[in-house]
């Protein structure tokens, strides 16, 4: 018994069949086009590639796409980047091009990516678990009980878009003062370069990977300037440490996780940015002096994590 797994991301679109240990046998990686169909054809080839190679057992197809998933595990209700999908039937296009010869199973990318972490990485043994993915914005994932919690419509975990601070920034969604608008990849950049310009005595490392344009400065500059011990580095990672641990403090209000497990690009850091998360945590968690704290703790299970859930979602 295999499954084939299938992650769409921003630039590529990686693929694996894995075995009932979830186990990568075999892999596919091609860049991700931005029209609808010549996605849905790529994965069509791909399945077809790999029947022919000899996995002729593929029980199911586990799809884990950037957007909102509703329900019924099947359709996009909305993306950001590929414009076709609004309420998009992902898994009956696919479904379609491939005779209907297994089911197609649809999540959302950041569910796959922590449930990957809870059966296969950093959260094994946590009975109520939310995983949070530091990238250029920010995904959650919970588990409840053991089981991924996908709310009444399939939006739960939605993380990014908790409502932090009024009338602040404005996000990609149209709404402002997101918690994404201050904790993730992108916020990094923006707390570095405004630490640059105002504190340009300080920035002559910052300044030195960017080449003198404070407009360059990108996140793996600032992450490496942050590893050497550089102030502006350290401050931009203190202040995303600090509203993910605000984050951390509010989801705890509501689910009171026993872990929370941080992945990302931004978390190869590791106690720069979860040492200020900790902190902050503590100093914003409800009743912090006389109540459990929940580990915070960075993901192990690697790129391949939401491979590896997609793979186990697509048949539970």
């Amino acid at each position: 018994m295999t499954t084939l797994a299938i992650d769409i991301g921003g630039t590529k679109i990686a693929a694996a069949v894995c075995d009932a240990n979830d186990s990568i046998i075999q892999r596919w990686r091609v860049p991700t086009p931005m029209d609808a169909d010549a996605i849905n054809q790529h994965i069509a080839d791909i399945y077809h590639q790999a029947v022919a190679s000899g996995h002729d057992d593929i029980e199911a197809i586990g799809i884990s796409a950037a957007g909102n998933v509703g329900a019924d595990r099947k359709t996009i209700t909305i993306a950001a980047n590929i414009p076709a999908w609004i309420n998009y039937d992902l898994s009956e296009h696919v479904g379609a091009l491939i005779d209907h010869a297994v089911p197609v199973i649809v999540e959302n990318d950041a569910n796959c990516a922590g449930w990957g972490e809870y059966v296969h990485g950093a959260g094994q043994g946590s009975r109520n678990m939310v995983a949070l993915t530091v990238g250029t914005g920010l995904g959650g994932a919970i588990v409840i009980d053991g089981r991924l919690y996908r709310g009444s419509f399939g939006m739960a975990a939605e993380l990014g878009h908790l409502p932090m601070v009024p009338d602040g920034d404005t996000c990609g969604c149209g709404l402002r003062g997101c918690a994404e608008r201050y904790t993730s990849g992108s916020a990094l950049e923006h707390f570095a370069k405004s630490a640059v310009r105002r504190r340009p005595q300080d920035a002559k490392r910052l300044l030195e990977l960017c080449g003198g344009d404070v407009n360059k400065l990108e996140g793996p500059m600032v992450s490496q300037a942050a590893q050497e011990g550089d102030v502006l580095g350290l401050y931009a990672f203190g202040k995303i440490g600090e509203w993910l641990g605000r984050t951390m403090a509010a989801v705890s209000a509501v689910l009171d996780p026993d872990l929370f497990v941080i992945g990302g690009g931004v978390v190869a850091v590791g106690d720069i940015l979860l040492d200020p998360a900790r902190y902050n945590y503590a100093r914003f968690l409800e009743g912090s002096a006389y109540r459990g704290h929940a580990k915070i703790v960075a993901a192990t299970a690697g790129q391949d994590a939401g491979l590896i859930g997609a793979a186990n979602l697509a048949l539970h």
